[in-house]
């Protein structure tokens, strides 16, 4: 096996080992969260149930490496239009038990399913008249039984080689957690425009928010040729308007190719003779294209998912054909 250098470094003896014990760990959770997949069943359905027929919020609550895996669930529930709060087993009875609302279904995670600190939160929870929902790693175990609902998180071994420290466990908790909010996504009809409020700011919220035709340029920005201009008079609209291609349009505006910086190269290592060559000679004639309507995000996958990624895009009306406008990769990243 070779290894790359890292900063001048030549690999460190015994790394080989480090490796495989890395790639083990990483195929450990893999299977887990696999059999954890085939091990999901009406219980599920279920816990999404119990918390769709409640208009608040949800109680996340657990303890050390499941209490970091609950925080985690909980910005995923109310990033997906699921209200959660965190609740710390151990606080709770010292005031923030104020922050439940009858109702208010709990979803408790532990591994060992007997956490002393959970085990004492769940009659309390009853108190609120709390559905109770376990991802637990244990089925048969003091907090499993007083559950209304348990999803298995059980693993065969944890990722590490002394089958100790909560590893895959940690992940299939996780797992269910993020499955869990991706069904409710479902249940809820849970659109892109919903995932937008939540994401306001960033480069997501951007994403979701702004539009090609808000971002692309047009009119005078662009380097606009007709078909039957010379290689020349494209060479010079292009370098009057560096946006690294020319939209090629007939008369009525319609996009009849596109020109992009390859193109010339391409045209130039081809041709003998090039001053006979015309816009129509050198573009390309069925570009990729995209309507001034779709987002931002939406436009970066045209352009990134594909066997050969493209960096600019005309921006075409469906109406009637016209070219609006191009944009480039580079205006998508500057507005975020």
């Amino acid at each position: 096996m070779t290894f790359r250098k890292v900063d001048g470094m030549a690999p460190v003896e015994g790394s080989e080992k480090w490796l495989a014990a890395a790639r083990t760990a990483m195929n450990i959770e893999a299977r887990a969260i696999a059999e954890a997949a085939v091990q999901l069943d009406g219980n599920l359905c279920e816990a999404v149930r119990l918390i769709l027929d409640h208009p608040g919020k949800v109680i996340v609550s657990g303890i050390g490496k499941s209490g970091h895996i609950a925080r985690k669930i909980v910005a995923t529930l109310c990033s997906t239009g699921t209200p959660a709060v965190f609740l710390h087993p151990a606080e709770a009875a010292h005031g923030d038990l104020g922050v439940c609302e009858a109702g208010d279904p709990a979803l408790i995670i532990s591994k060992s399913g007997a956490t002393a600190e959970l085990i004492q939160i769940a009659p309390v929870l009853r108190e609120f008249r709390s559905p109770l929902i376990g991802i637990l790693g244990n089925r048969v175990s003091p907090l499993a039984a007083q559950m209304d609902v348990v999803l298995d998180a059980s693993v065969s071994r944890e990722a590490d080689p002394e089958n100790l420290a909560p590893t895959a466990s940690a992940t299939v908790a996780l797992a269910i957690g993020d499955a869990l909010a991706v069904a409710l996504m479902q249940a809820k009809d849970f659109k892109a425009e919903d995932f937008h409020r939540f994401h306001p700011g960033g480069w997501l919220g951007h994403g979701l928010r702004q539009t090609a035709g808000q971002t692309m340029h047009s009119g005078e920005d662009v380097a606009w040729i007709r078909p039957e201009d010379s290689l020349k008079q494209v060479v010079i609209a292009m370098s009057r308007h560096s946006l690294g291609a020319a939209c090629v349009v007939d008369d009525s505006g319609r996009l009849a190719g596109l020109i992009t910086e390859g193109d010339l190269r391409r045209a130039l290592e081809k041709a003998d003779d090039i001053r006979s060559l015309q816009a129509a000679d050198v573009m390309t004639k069925k570009p990729v294209t995209i309507g001034p309507e779709l987002r931002l995000m939406d436009a970066l996958r045209v352009m990134e998912d594909r066997p050969s990624q493209i960096s600019v895009l005309p921006v075409v009306s469906g109406e009637d054909g016209r070219c609006l406008g191009l944009l480039r990769l580079h205006d998508i990243f500057r507005a975020g």
